[in-house]
């Protein structure tokens, strides 16, 4: 079973709460199984309503999931020169971290 969408929620609950504050002021109803019977009209007017949204079309074909080859554009690489091997070595000395004090 699919899950509801965010329109079939919200369009439910909207559904539910408005028909209940309606039915109930227009019946003036104050007994219990009066309003009970309110409620459960009000539910299934709302559980109706959810199931009567339209449902998004899913996409057609695996065309549009994935770009042809032809409109693919290739990514960009930059090349980073190799540091030469003197650098390397200053720089590996100058990062060397002597030993904290006593």
């Amino acid at each position: 079973m699919p899950r509801p969408t965010v329109a079939q929620l919200s369009y439910g609950s909207a559904t539910v709460i408005c028909s209940t504050l309606a039915m109930l002021l227009l019946s003036q109803a104050t007994s219990p199984p009066g309003i009970a019977v309110i409620a459960l009209a009000a539910l299934g007017l709302g559980l109706l309503v959810a199931l009567t949204v339209p449902l998004p079309k899913p996409a057609r074909g695996k065309a549009t999931a994935a770009a042809p080859a032809e409109h693919q554009v290739p990514a960009q690489r930059t090349v980073i020169a190799p540091v030469p091997t003197r650098d390397r070595a200053a720089r590996a000395s100058a990062s060397v971290r002597e030993p904290a004090g006593p």
